[in-house]
């Protein structure tokens, strides 16, 4: 039980922080909660996947891509793809001049289903895509620069380069793509409608579930080689190159990762909002998905969720309340943290710990160590008279 607790769930204190969030997040939030409140929530959690993957990659391996809407909107639409066929039946188009295809490749007047869009009429292939085909496009980019010897700042431009690149193709093919509008109304997921309070409840619990698998599942890597390699890594990479070790290997498979937990949440977000558009994948969501990491603390998988969280929840509360002013105020979020707490909401959980702690343990200790107080004999009354 031991050697379990601490290869998947780090030790004691993992196992704890597991706990806690998952209480908040299975009991806290749904019983207090508003459906439509507990959705954003929802659609807050599918950004936490792209956070995980960033701990992963730039927290642990020491590699910062500013490209990870790529990979989250590569999934995103391989699942919207799914549910766009399955809602573009003949008989719901049929006032199209072409029954059968999404309504906006008929808008552009295409006469046939393109041959990219037919495999995805199968769930298990779209299902496969949405992890598979942001793996793969990750696995080209990164082995082309990382066995170059490409990282650090190059890698950040080139990788946000790609997202601009990415965005501009997906709104430059409006037959094939959808444009700018993205695709919008999808309706059922192999029949079930996804639409109503009762499956945004469980589509919510399906994220939580996933999402706190992919800890453990993350958190068993860290304990392994790989963990130590990462580490290794981020520390002098030089030296581990001399001793052997295929670096640039290590980085692609992280960034492999950090891209197959994007596409994964890209999938859950389309189908927790029903859309997915260009502006999910672009410069702006990378960078901010690069915010929660670095909020929550980009070397902790729980901070990175917290930190997820409260960045997503304060956008909204400053939009709402502030919509002139919620991108200072969010860019003043981010200074403060990264000026005043270098280690994120994790490195802060864990200076206070270091000092209540032992704090705590004084306070133990001395109590230990005082000796008793004796109260003071009281004499009773017959014990007085047979002392005289």
């Amino acid at each position: 039980m031991n050697t379990f607790v601490e290869r998947f769930l780090g030790g004691r204190r993992g196992l704890v922080n597991l706990a806690i969030l998952a209480l908040l997040l299975l009991v806290v939030l749904p019983l207090s909660l508003s459906v439509f409140r507990l959705n954003l929530v929802g659609k807050y959690l599918t950004f936490a996947f792209v956070a995980l993957g960033l701990v992963m990659l730039w927290g642990k391996g020491g590699v910062l891509s500013l490209g990870q809407g790529v990979f989250f909107g590569l999934g995103g639409y391989c699942m919207a793809t799914f549910l766009k066929l399955e809602a573009s039946d003949p008989v719901s188009t049929a006032i199209q001049s072409t029954p059968g295809i999404p309504d906006f490749m008929d808008w552009n007047q295409l006469k046939a289903l393109p041959a990219l869009w037919i495999p995805f009429k199968s769930l298990p292939f779209s299902l496969l895509a949405t992890v598979l085909v942001p793996s793969l496009v990750a696995f080209v980019i990164g082995y082309a620069m990382f066995k170059r010897r490409v990282g650090g700042v190059y890698f950040a431009i080139i990788t946000q380069a790609l997202a601009l690149i990415l965005s501009l193709g997906i709104d430059g093919n409006q037959g094939l793509t959808g444009g700018r509008n993205g695709i919008t109304d999808l309706r059922t997921l192999w029949g079930w409608d996804i639409r109503t309070q009762h499956a945004q409840y469980i589509l919510y619990f399906v994220t939580c579930a996933l999402l706190l698998l992919c800890i453990v599942g993350l958190q068993w890597l860290l304990s392994g080689k790989l963990g130590k390699m990462l580490l290794a890594m981020s520390e002098r990479e030089d030296r581990v190159r001399f001793s052997g070790y295929d670096v640039s290997m290590y980085k692609v498979f992280s960034f492999c990762l950090a891209a197959a937990l994007s596409g994964i949440g890209g999938a859950l977000f389309v189908l927790q909002v029903g859309f997915i558009s260009p502006s999910l994948v672009g410069i702006v969501p990378s960078i901010e998905m690069v915010i929660f990491a670095a909020v929550g603390g980009r070397g902790s998988l729980f901070g990175a969720i917290y930190g997820t969280l409260l960045v997503s929840a304060g956008k909204s509360l400053f939009s709402e309340s502030f919509p002139q002013l919620w991108l200072f105020c969010m860019g003043g979020l981010f200074i403060a943290v990264v000026v005043l707490f270098p280690n994120g909401l994790a490195g802060l959980f864990d200076q206070l710990g270091e000092r209540i702690l032992p704090w705590l343990k004084r306070r133990r200790e001395s109590a230990a160590a005082a000796p008793a107080t004796l109260e003071p004999a009281i004499e009773t009354p017959s014990e007085k008279g047979a002392s005289s």
